[in-house]
């Protein structure tokens, strides 16, 4: 049986890879693009993604209490994570819960003026989740509005790192002590794209 990333890899290669000339929110261009949100949106991609970072969260033995991210590209992994957390809890006993938080690009300018929706506790442990990492510039972010309301990053994941040479580098130094893990490289999606294009052509 595929574990749960072999079969994200799969639907990513299949619905979120695209190969052409695209230009990056980076302003580089690229011959390739990884549009994760067609997959986390997806019902079963959304169901394996919650599930493939539970597993490398385990595999690395980090615990956390909440999963946060900056808007939009976070959205749907962190409500996918926190509702496989609960699921996890519900059939394993022990098994931990794990809350969700949204972090805006800007103070709301209404209500309560917060910038952290969810989730928030100073002190508390939380891990930093984005779809692609290119310069890690919104993970950088959401790690510094994490720290801003009192928590502290355990980790920080990505769906898929591109390996561009600033992105890892940038975010590692951002997140201090805390792993930077991905679940993919950009090479792996690629690689899975093609052999599944083999396989149909």
């Amino acid at each position: 049986m595929p574990t749960h990333a072999e079969q994200l890899l799969s639907l990513l290669a299949r619905t979120s890879f695209k190969l052409g000339q695209f230009k990056l929110s980076s302003g580089c261009t690229s011959d390739y693009y990884i549009d994760c949100r067609t997959t986390t949106l997806h019902a079963e991609g959304g169901r394996l993604t919650g599930e493939a970072i539970l597993d490398l969260l385990n595999e690395n033995r980090i615990q956390a209490e909440a999963v946060g991210g900056l808007t939009m590209g976070a959205d749907p992994i962190v409500s996918n994570v926190a509702t496989a957390s609960a699921w996890r809890a519900q059939h394993h006993a022990g098994s931990p819960l794990i809350q969700g938080f949204l972090v805006r690009k800007a103070e709301k300018a209404h209500g309560t003026g917060r910038r952290i929706e969810g989730f928030c506790r100073a002190g508390a442990s939380v891990i930093i989740v984005d779809d692609v990492c290119t310069t890690g510039a919104s993970t950088i972010n959401a790690i510094e509005a994490a720290r801003d309301a009192g928590m502290t990053v355990a980790a920080v994941v990505c769906i898929v790192e591109r390996q561009e040479a600033d992105g890892r580098p940038a975010v590692e130094a951002a997140a201090k002590d805390a792993p930077f893990l991905s679940l993919f490289t950009a090479v792996q999606v690629r690689a899975e794209h093609v052999r599944q294009l083999q396989i149909a052509g």
